[in-house]
């Protein structure tokens, strides 16, 4: 019997649930675990994550082509429609399934991990590395982060709405070859992705469109702006208004600014600490 962990992730839907995926794995520590994702490219880089094995299965389809019958499963992905997560829960001996919906309801033969939902089999939990609530100097004063993934290039298009901001720029994990080259005028300095940790624990305030950024930002003390951007779903906003973090969805300029110089009058409140929470929850329910 083995276990695994499937994450949805790919060029044009980012990496927020990869990134949420190697906490909980880093935090099962030596748990023999292989992670299934539905983009090959960050399958092969998953070792510089902490991740040991990762597999790319392409589409959610392909899981019972690696896996068997009785495996044991983490499944964090909205594909599911009401036949396949039938299938999914008899296929699996336990089918651990990571929702951010705050319209979720428990399916039967499930458990479900919730930053919303509580109750019999649920976590009521968000998963965020320890490391990020030692805090770190905070030596940039303002960063933006769009996302790890553009592939229609809508920053480019509408980076008029950044100007005069003084947003330093974390790129993504997914942007095209050269892309910094159509932003430089707008964001006069520009950080690689690889560089992720140090703008998310080093920067005053931080604008970003990656829900798990804007977490992992405030857990050490940062002060961030959640960006909905049209293409993401808008399931974060209950979570950030209870956490009082401001949520912008418009790429008009004044607004922005506006945002950000108030930004000190904001009264944020602590991001919960939960990850030893959510890895019992697993070891209990996995038997591990």
């Amino acid at each position: 019997m083995r276990l695994f962990y499937y994450v949805h992730t790919g060029h044009r839907i980012g990496l927020d649930r990869f990134r949420r995926a190697a906490t909980i794995i880093r935090a099962l520590g030596d748990v023999d675990i292989t992670l299934l994702t539905s983009d090959f490219r960050i399958a092969s880089a998953a070792k510089a994550y902490g991740i040991r094995r990762a597999v790319g299965v392409d589409v959610v389809r392909n899981i019972p082509q690696i896996a068997h019958h009785g495996d044991k499963i983490i499944f964090d992905s909205a594909e599911l429609n009401p036949v396949m997560h039938d299938d999914m829960t008899r296929f699996f001996s336990t089918f651990i399934r990571v929702s951010d919906d705050p319209g979720e309801r428990k399916h039967p033969g499930e458990l479900l991990i919730s930053p919303y939902l509580e109750g019999e089999g649920i976590c009521n939990a968000v998963a965020i590395d320890e490391t990020y609530f030692d805090a770190r100097p905070k030596t940039i004063e303002r960063a933006f982060f769009f996302g790890d993934d553009d592939y229609e290039e809508d920053l480019a298009a509408r980076q008029k709405a950044f100007s005069g901001l003084g947003l330093e720029l974390l790129q993504g994990f997914y942007w095209f070859y050269g892309y910094e080259k159509k932003l430089a005028d707008t964001f006069g300095k520009m950080y690689d992705e690889e560089a992720y940790d140090e703008v998310i624990r080093q920067s005053r305030i931080l604008l970003t469109a990656s829900a798990q950024a804007a977490l992992e930002h405030l857990a050490g003390g940062g002060k961030p702006v959640y960006f909905q951007r049209e293409d993401y779903p808008k399931d974060y906003q209950v979570l950030f208004e209870r956490l009082n973090v401001p949520t912008v969805s418009s790429y008009d300029n004044v607004r922005l600014s506006s945002v950000l110089s108030e930004i000190e009058s904001q009264k944020y409140h602590a991001c919960p600490k939960n990850i030893d929470k959510l890895t019992t929850f697993l070891k209990e329910n996995l038997d591990l």
